[in-house]
């Protein structure tokens, strides 16, 4: 099982501390524990979990769980399991507006919350590797979604609020009304390499590495190399050294 960075949003103190250390035991991070739906939108824009877990009823928050969903979805893409004592129909169908990877009643067998979890991120990271077989993203581009296949990407690059897209065979870049922070969690590792906090490289197409530059195939402007990023480049690619 990989370890994951887990958001926990539950206003029941017991129950949260108990999927702290069911969490932890099976070795993942728990990003933070939050009741309300305030604070979970805190945390999630501060420390981006890669799956949360909600319950649906929160006492004291303005909306419930599954609005709380919502939002946490339009700020990071990542599964949902909700952990529930509700099991009515109507609640139900409420929550599968939010396509949540799990659904699981209270009380809950902690094995069967690890097993349900490593499913959850499994199935999410082969829907956005192409892994259903499509294989195409639809990014916003002028009042519209234009499909892109992401394995054509050559690299991402900030630009203010908004980000770049360099693509295989097109000449000028696309510009996606997003930043890329929330962008980069599409384009998800080993292909994709975040050189600095402005850049992320396809490694795919990396065909030459300089001192202080890099050049990528089917792009013939050179990539600057952050003095920070070069070791931890040259790491992650297998280099042949000479004496």
């Amino acid at each position: 099982m990989k370890p994951l960075k887990i958001l926990i949003v539950e206003d029941e103190t017991i129950t949260a501390m108990d999927l702290r250390e069911t969490l932890e035991e099976a070795g993942h991070t728990v990003t933070a524990i939050t009741r309300d739906y305030h604070a979970a939108v805190k945390s999630v824009k501060n420390h981006p979990p890669e799956l949360a877990l909600i319950d649906i009823q929160l006492d004291g928050s303005p909306v419930n769980g599954i609005e709380t969903a919502k939002e946490l979805l339009r700020n990071h893409r990542m599964p949902i399991i909700y952990l529930t004592a509700n099991s009515e129909p109507e609640t139900i169908a409420q929550a599968k507006e939010t396509v949540p990877a799990a659904y699981i009643l209270k009380p809950f067998r902690h094995d069967e919350l690890n097993v349900q979890i490593d499913i959850a991120y499994h199935y999410f990271q082969a829907i956005i590797t192409g892994g259903n077989g499509a294989g195409y993203l639809y990014w916003p581009i002028d009042q519209g979604y234009e499909r892109v296949d992401p394995r054509q990407v050559l690299y991402l690059q900030a630009d203010g609020a908004y980000a770049r897209a360099f693509v295989v065979g097109i000449e000028q870049p696309y510009h996606i009304a997003t930043n890329l922070k929330h962008l980069a969690q599409y384009f998800p590792q080993p292909n994709f390499y975040r050189l600095s906090r402005s850049l992320i490289i396809n490694l795919n197409y990396l065909k030459r590495l300089e001192q202080n530059h890099l050049f990528l195939a089917d792009h013939t402007s050179p990539i600057q190399i952050p003095n920070a990023s070069r070791k931890e480049l040259l790491r992650r690619l297998t280099v042949i050294r000479t004496k």
